[in-house]
């Protein structure tokens, strides 16, 4: 068992880690088993939206289910942030943690922010919003932004190598016992879809221009299933309800439970996203990938864009001639990617930790 982490009155160190978006936690199922490996006492809340609970019960996480999404509208947005703030300073500041760490929690950021916890944000994309108004302790990104993209003092600005999605996809061991469970018989071309975040603060019309004609481009193939990935409970009414006859006729399957996204993809032939980390983990684990995102691209997919390992779609024109409906060789596992990031990411927490416990 892991000697505790304890600070100078004898106290276990205890991290707060807030879980607001699905993406959030298989990245940080790992670092939470490294910092309790480390002796570290880990504090974990979940917002109810997106799948996140779901998630977090796949792979068998211990938390706090707290607070919910509150859709698109912006003022009730802003509503949605402040009664979340609440509820989280009302669950945890009697739990005294002495860090609060997030991948772009807005509501623990404003209560780290005002009961005067320290706190890292790691973030991906350097033009997401709103995030650096409130001030967090550090930020940590991978190393492919530099420090011109960032509005933050350099000197709290924390680095990894590779991708965020380095951290978990060196682990992945592949489960065939998805292919029967979503009815993948291995005679189709297998696309998996991730619409547009049409809730997100980053959505931009075009997405939705360029998911609707990659969907069209779909269904006038025969040899193409596809596994379409809602992000939320109204996303799916309506996608339904627009191809119910692919629906209907097999050809389209939206699964009634959470899946593991890494296993989908893998034995995926292509993805196509309208969002970053399914994107990038496609990219970690090999498999050819489509992005429909309208929004600015970041350093981090410029990155792979340059590296060969994905295609922007621009236009339309794009979705009929760039993506290439084939299906892959696939290996027994994928090969062994960037190992050293999850390693750099949680001896920089326990710096920062040992840092704010002085």
């Amino acid at each position: 068992m892991a000697k505790k982490a304890k600070s100078q009155t004898g106290q276990a160190r205890r991290i707060w880690i807030d879980l607001d978006n699905s993406p959030h936690v298989p990245f940080f199922v790992p670092i939470i088993e490294e910092l309790r490996k480390r002796g570290y006492v880990v504090l974990v809340t979940v917002r109810d939206c997106f799948q996140v609970s779901a998630l977090a019960d796949l792979h068998g996480l211990e938390y706090r289910r707290i607070g919910r999404h509150y859709g698109k509208v912006k003022i009730l947005k802003v509503a949605g942030l402040c009664i979340r703030a609440l509820q989280l300073a009302s669950a945890m500041l009697k739990e005294k943690p002495v860090v609060a760490i997030s991948h772009g929690s807005r509501a623990q950021l404003l209560v780290a922010a005002l009961a005067r916890i320290p706190s890292i944000v790691i973030m991906d994309y350097e033009f997401a919003r709103g995030l650096l108004l409130m001030e967090p302790g550090w930020v940590m990104v991978p190393d492919v932004i530099s420090d011109d993209l960032i509005r933050f003092d350099p000197r709290r600005i924390l680095r990894y190598p590779g991708i965020k999605e380095d951290v978990y996809t060196p682990t992945f061991n592949p489960d065939p016992s998805i292919r029967p469970s979503l009815g993948l018989n291995g005679k189709h071309v297998v696309v998996t879809v991730r619409p547009p975040a049409n809730e997100a603060h980053y959505y931009n019309p075009r997405s939705e221009e360029l998911f609707t004609a990659a969907m069209d481009f779909l269904a006038t193939n025969v040899d193409a299933k596809v596994i379409l990935l809602p992000r939320n409970r109204s996303q799916e009414t309506a996608l339904c309800r627009s191809y119910s006859k692919l629906l209907a006729s097999g050809k389209l399957v939206i699964p009634n439970h959470a899946v593991d996204g890494l296993n989908l993809i893998w034995y995926s032939d292509l993805v196509i996203s309208g969002g970053g980390t399914m994107n990038r983990e496609a990219a970690a684990l090999g498999v050819p990938v489509y992005s429909v995102f309208g929004g600015k691209i970041g350093a981090v997919d410029r990155y792979l864009v340059n590296t060969g390992r994905l295609v922007v779609l621009e236009s339309t024109e794009d979705v009929r001639t760039k993506i290439a409906l084939n299906r892959r060789v696939r290996l027994e596992r994928p090969e062994q990617g960037n190992t050293a990031a999850l390693g750099s990411i949680v001896d920089q927490v326990a710096e920062v930790v040992e840092r704010s416990s002085r």
